[in-house]
């Protein structure tokens, strides 16, 4: 039938070339790790200075030679809110170029099972919480990251022709706010919860007596640690078949207030937090409907305070190295 997959739940097999575009990004290094530790053994990657994937022929070129039967494409250019408003053309025309090189490349040479990771900012800026997947494009995205939101939905839009036209079962996922081991700390690019550990880490550190954190703490956020993330991606692959992006959490979220009170305990802070609440505080809540996921057979198992204990450990063993 036209448009209908051919596919079957069962495990990948370990020994097939399995190239993960972005492994040496905070969730393809996750997902890498992930693999390894069940079993795969022929594992790909390349870094951006030995495959620049806005260069089709090169990318083509990589297909041909390496022949993989699996793909995750996690490879973007990513960025924090000041870095998508400064600059929408690079999140634009890069993200929409590197997606459709591997997935014409990998359409082209036959890649049996493909996933492909977005972002929860694909969805409208109002859209009803928690996130269903038929949300996407009924409303507004937010304005601060539409351009990259744009590329992204246009890779999931790109996958499902893909399905239409060569029935090939391949598959997107959302992933929610993400953090672990190997993410960007940087006191310009961070997101809120790196941002937040290295600034009570700092505090430990000078031994200040007072935090002060944008905002009234109230806005509520949902977040996935990246080994679970990973977890998800492979789970998916084995299990999951259909058209729709999937959304990948845990279901539940906290407030940015509940969220610090965590962090403050785990770097061990014992002065003051105070919220200045005349700067802005961003959506009041963004959690993702995970029903979906939770059908397919999966659930998150880290818990937010296990993941940034194990985060805290991590960024403290790597400050040395720690993107600045």
């Amino acid at each position: 039938m036209h448009g209908a997959t051919s596919f079957l739940a069962r495990p990948l097999e370990r020994d097939a070339r399995f190239y993960i575009a972005g492994h040496r990004g905070l969730v393809g290094s996750a997902i890498w790790r992930a693999l390894e530790s069940q079993g795969f053994t022929n594992l790909v990657g390349r870094t951006s200075s030995e495959l620049d994937l806005k260069n089709r022929e090169a990318v083509f070129e990589f297909f041909s030679t390496q022949k993989p039967k699996y793909v995750i494409l996690a490879a973007a250019k990513v960025g924090g809110i000041l870095a998508n408003s400064s600059f929408p053309v690079d999140f634009l025309s890069d993200n929409l170029r590197i997606q459709v090189n591997v997935l014409d490349a990998a359409l082209a040479h036959g890649v049996e099972r493909l996933l492909f990771l977005g972002s929860s900012c694909i969805y409208p800026k109002y859209a009803d919480q928690p996130i269903r997947e038929d949300s996407l494009l009924t409303g507004h995205l937010e304005p601060t990251n539409d351009a990259y939101a744009i590329a992204k939905i246009a890779g999931i839009m790109q996958v499902q022709a893909i399905r239409r036209q060569y029935g090939l079962p391949w598959i997107s996922a959302m992933p929610t706010n993400l953090y672990g081991p190997g993410d960007n700390f940087s006191p310009t690019g961070s997101h809120v919860l790196p941002a937040l550990i290295r600034r009570y880490d700092e505090a430990v550190s000078s031994g200040a007596s007072q935090i002060v954190n944008w905002g009234s703490g109230t806005p509520r956020r949902e977040f996935l640690h990246v080994d679970d993330m990973a977890s998800a991606c492979l789970h998916l692959l084995e299990n999951y078949d259909g058209p729709e992006q999937v959304n990948v959490g845990t279901g539940t979220d906290v407030t940015i207030k509940e969220l610090a009170d965590i962090v403050a305990q785990a770097v061990g802070y014992e002065g003051q937090t105070v919220w200045d609440s005349s700067k802005p505080d961003g959506t009041p809540r963004k959690l993702l409907d995970v029903s979906n996921l939770s059908n397919a057979g999966w659930t998150a198992s880290i818990s937010l305070e296990d993941g940034i204990q194990s985060t805290v450990s991590w960024y403290r063993s790597h400050l040395a190295d720690i993107r600045s």
